[in-house]
């Protein structure tokens, strides 16, 4: 798999940069009743979200499957074994993926308002989550070393650990800080 002259992730960056929950989580909120337009724009901002996020996981996904075809630099007998292998992976981290958005969603939508027992749950969530995909990786590192041993299997785990690094961090960045004395 050949990368392509465009710099890896880019499109990640700005995609979450755009539809960052802190943008959403900081907009002030109206004491007056919603008017037909204020729906509308929430609609719309709903959509326009929900298209962010689809085509973020397209290109997370394309940008991902690039660099590591890169690195990895497989003959094509180890490739075929590989990428069957990645695939899975990567289904299942998309699962897993559903429920960060979930969260993150979730955090952002009730950042202003939110109480105690609701930061506890989305923490929870996020450590469940955050266990989840670390077995994940392990499982999968367990997989790459059955079929192409264990150097091919942790030049895999390190790509990806650092791949979802980047991705966490642009993630964090983007959401809501906590104020002080709130």
């Amino acid at each position: 798999m050949k990368c392509s002259n465009r710099t890896p992730l880019r499109s990640l960056f700005i995609l979450v940069a755009v539809m960052s929950p802190a943008t959403l989580a900081q907009t002030p909120a109206q004491n007056s009743a919603p008017t037909a337009n204020t729906v509308a724009t929430a609609d719309a901002e709903k959509k326009n979200i929900q298209a962010y996020i689809n085509l973020m996981r397209e290109n997370v996904r394309q940008d991902k499957a690039e660099i590591m075809g890169a690195i990895m630099v497989l003959s094509a007998a180890d490739a075929a074994k590989f990428w069957p292998i990645y695939s899975e992976y990567d289904a299942q981290l998309t699962k897993l993926n559903d429920q960060r958005v979930e969260n993150i969603k979730q955090y952002a939508r009730d950042y202003p308002q939110m109480t105690d027992e609701e930061a506890d749950q989305l923490v929870q969530k996020s450590m469940t989550y955050q266990k989840e995909r670390a077995e994940l990786l392990a499982q999968t590192y367990e997989k790459v070393k059955q079929a192409l041993g264990a150097i091919t299997a942790a030049r895999f785990a390190q790509v990806e650990h650092q791949l979802l690094l980047i991705i966490d961090l642009q993630i964090a960045s983007s959401l809501p800080v906590v104020e002080q004395g709130s």
